[in-house]
């Protein structure tokens, strides 16, 4: 069973993946799938980020 991932290691493995789209670096063969990975990553990270707000907000409305 793969771990659940942390906000700050999904933000560098799409860091990854666009250094190497921007180095020219990207294999063709592989492409799609570390688009849909980065895709993927990025859902996690708006996910994450949205519950952090709704959090802080829930928290400083009690306060």
């Amino acid at each position: 069973m793969q771990k659940e991932l942390s906000y700050a290691e999904a933000i560098a493995e799409v860091e990854q993946i666009v250094a190497k789209f921007s180095n020219g670096q990207m294999d063709v063969d592989t492409m799609a799938a570390d688009v849909k990975r980065a895709t993927e990553l990025i859902a996690l990270c708006k996910a994450r980020l949205a519950k952090a707000e709704a959090d802080v907000a829930e928290i400083l409305k009690t306060e």
